[in-house]
C-alpha cells in the first residue's frame, strides 16, 4: 500500500512539475506572439520529433529557445509538428512489441500545450501503398538498402532501428522487419509532407534536431534537395549547452582557426574544466555517467606486475549515432574489437584491459549487444593477457591511462581526454578530435596495422608533439565556442534526467543585446554565420 501511495504521490509531483512548465512556456509564446513580424520576411521552419514524448526535453528546449528567438526580432517561425503522423516513432516505440502502439495523445497533447500560441503546420499519417506493397515481402538486407523514387528512405531509417533496437547488428526477423518498415514508410511520409511544405512556404532556414533520426534525416534530406539552408542540433559537452551548424551535429564538424592558440586565462578554464573531468565530475544532456570513480585493485595491480606492457582499449555505444561518421578503417566496432582480440593473442607479454563504455548500461539506454556480450561469446576474457571491465565498474579510466603504454579507442571522448593526459593514443574509427591533428588516425586499414604493430614494439612510443597543444585548442574550442550556453533560460525541472524547466526571463533576454547565444543564433541562421562564439 506504501508503495502504491508513493506512486501516485511520485505521478502527481510530476505532473504538476511539468504542468507548471507547459504554462510558463504558454505565456512566452503568448507574449512573443503579439510581436509584429517583418513586412515579406520569409519564415524559418523548426523541426523535431525525435528527442521528447511528453515534458520537454533539452533539445527540445532548444528549438523552442530558438523559435522565441526568431519570433521575438519580427522573423515568421513554423513549427513542424507531429499529429500521429509516425507509424512508430523513435521514443514511442517499444523494443519487445511492436504493436504497441505509440502515445500519440500524450505527445500531441504536448506539443498543443507548448506550440500553442506558435504558428504550426501538422502533419498526420499518410500510408503510400504503392512502397509498403514493394517492402512488404523484403528481407532485412535489401530493407536496409532500399531506395524509393531515388530517395535513400533505408539509410533514413537504419539509424533509428539501431537505436530502438539498441544493437549494431540487426536481426532478420519479423519483429526486426516490421520496425524497419514501418521507419521507411514514417520516413517517406515525412519527406513528402516537408517536401510540400518547402515549396508553399519557402522559409529562409530549417533548424532540425541531430538529422539522423529518420523523421529528421528525411527533413534534411528534402531541405538539401531544394537547396535550403539546414541547421542540425545536438547537446554540448557542457551542461544546457547545445552545438549547432550547417554540417551533420552527430559529426560534430569545427573549423578551427590554424591561428587560434590559448591565452593564459583560456589554458586555466580548460585547466579547471580537465581538473573535474579527470575525477568523473560531470555530465552531458543532465546524464552524470560516473556516479563514483575508483581507484585500480590491489588484484589488478598484481595482473599488471606479470607484463611488459598496458594496452587500455576504450569502446563506444555501438548503436550511438556517431557510429555512421565512425565506421572508416572497419566496418564497425565489433570489428575493431576482433582486430584487438587478435592482436592480444599475438602478443601475450602486453596486457590489454578492454573496458565498456560507461553508458551500455545505464537504466533505460542499456545496450543490447554488448561488450560484455562479445567478451563472453569470443571468450576474450579467458586469455591470460586480457582484462574486462564491465560498463557499471566504476574504475578511473584516467589513472588506468597513466599506466599505459599505449591507448586504443574507436571514437571514444577518452581519445581525446588520452593526449592530453601525454600518453599515445591510437583510433581505430574517425572521431571528433580527429578532425585535427590530436592523435594516430591511419589513412587505411593496412596503415592502421602496420602502425599499431610498430607502437605495440616501440620501447617508448615518441607522440608527435603538435598533438598535445592540438588536443587542447579542439577541447577548448568545442566547449567554450561551439557550444553555444542556454544555461540563463533553462533549469532541471527535477523529475526526469535530461529534462528541463524555462526560468524566469523575459522577452528582452532573448535578444542580440543582451544574450551571446541568440546573438550567435540569430547571425547563424538568418545570416549564415559562423555559429560559435568569438574568441
Amino acid at each position: 500500500m506504501n508503495s502504491f501511495v508513493k506512486r501516485v504521490q511520485k505521478g502527481l509531483h510530476q505532473r504538476r512539475i511539468h504542468a507548471s512548465s507547459n504554462r510558463r512556456w504558454q505565456r512566452l509564446t503568448a507574449k512573443i506572439n503579439r510581436q509584429p513580424l517583418e513586412k515579406d520576411a520569409r519564415p524559418v521552419v523548426l523541426f523535431n520529433a525525435s528527442t521528447r514524448l511528453q515534458a520537454v526535453s533539452q533539445n527540445a528546449a532548444y528549438s523552442l529557445l530558438i523559435a522565441l528567438s526568431l519570433r521575438n526580432q519580427g522573423v515568421p517561425v513554423i513549427q513542424f509538428a507531429c499529429r500521429a503522423g509516425l507509424s512508430r516513432c523513435v521514443l514511442g516505440s517499444n523494443r519487445e512489441d511492436f504493436d504497441q502502439l505509440p502515445p500519440c495523445q500524450r505527445c500531441m497533447r504536448q506539443s498543443e500545450a507548448v506550440f500553442n500560441n506558435l504558428n504550426t503546420v501538422w502533419f498526420e499519417y499518410r500510408e503510400d501503398a504503392q512502397l509498403k506493397h514493394a517492402i512488404s515481402t523484403l528481407p532485412l538486407d535489401a530493407l536496409l538498402a532500399f531506395e524509393y523514387q531515388g530517395k535513400p528512405v533505408g539509410f533514413w531509417a537504419v539509424n533509428s532501428l539501431r537505436w530502438v533496437l539498441r544493437k549494431h547488428h540487426l536481426n532478420d526477423d519479423a519483429l526486426t522487419r516490421s520496425f524497419m518498415q514501418s521507419f521507411i514508410l514514417s520516413g517517406w511520409n515525412v519527406y513528402q509532407q516537408f517536401t510540400a511544405l518547402l515549396q508553399e512556404r519557402d522559409p529562409q532556414a530549417v533548424v532540425l534536431f541531430n538529422g539522423m533520426f529518420y523523421p529528421e534525416a528525411a527533413a534534411r534530406f528534402a531541405c538539401l534537395e531544394r537547396n535550403v539552408r539546414v541547421i542540425t542540433h545536438e547537446v554540448g559537452l557542457r551542461p544546457f549547452t547545445a552545438f549547432f551548424t550547417p554540417g551533420e551535429a552527430t559529426a560534430y564538424p569545427m573549423h578551427i582557426p590554424a591561428s587560434f592558440q590559448l591565452n593564459a586565462d583560456q589554458n586555466a578554464a580548460l585547466d579547471a574544466y580537465l581538473g573535474k573531468r579527470f575525477k568523473g565530475d560531470f555530465s552531458m544532456a543532465g546524464v552524470r555517467f560516473w556516479p563514483e570513480m575508483n581507484g585500480l585493485q590491489d588484484a589488478f595491480l598484481e595482473k599488471d606486475s606479470d607484463f611488459e606492457n598496458i594496452v587500455r582499449v576504450s569502446t563506444n555505444q555501438n548503436f550511438d549515432t556517431s557510429q555512421v561518421h565512425a565506421n572508416t578503417l572497419f566496418e564497425h566496432m565489433f570489428a575493431w574489437l576482433e582486430h584487438v582480440r587478435a592482436t592480444a593473442l599475438q602478443h601475450p607479454g602486453i596486457l590489454f584491459v578492454i573496458r565498456a563504455h560507461p553508458d551500455e548500461c545505464r537504466s533505460g539506454k542499456e545496450s543490447r549487444e554488448s561488450v560484455a556480450q562479445w567478451v563472453a561469446a569470443t571468450r576474450t576474457a579467458d586469455l591470460p593477457n586480457v582484462v574486462f571491465v564491465d560498463s557499471g565498474e566504476f574504475i578511473s579510466s584516467y589513472e588506468l591511462i597513466q599506466r599505459s603504454h599505449l591507448v586504443l579507442v574507436y571514437n571514444s571522448t577518452i581519445g581525446l581526454e588520452t593526449t592530453l593526459l601525454g600518453k599515445p593514443v591510437l583510433a581505430g574509427g574517425k572521431a571528433r578530435f580527429t578532425q585535427l591533428a590530436t592523435s594516430f588516425y591511419p589513412a587505411s586499414l593496412d596503415e592502421y596495422k602496420i602502425l599499431l604493430e610498430k607502437l605495440l614494439t616501440q620501447e617508448h612510443i615518441e607522440v608527435p608533439p603538435e598533438f598535445m597543444p592540438n588536443a587542447r585548442r579542439f577541447l577548448y574550442y568545442q566547449l567554450y565556442a561551439t557550444s553555444l550556453d542556454f544555461s540563463e533560460f533553462l533549469r532541471e525541472d527535477g523529475v526526469w534526467k535530461g529534462y528541463v524547466s524555462p526560468t524566469n526571463f523575459g522577452l528582452e533576454q532573448l535578444t542580440p543585446g543582451h544574450s551571446a547565444t541568440i546573438k550567435v543564433l540569430l547571425d547563424g541562421i538568418l545570416r549564415d554565420g559562423d555559429l560559435c562564439y568569438p574568441v
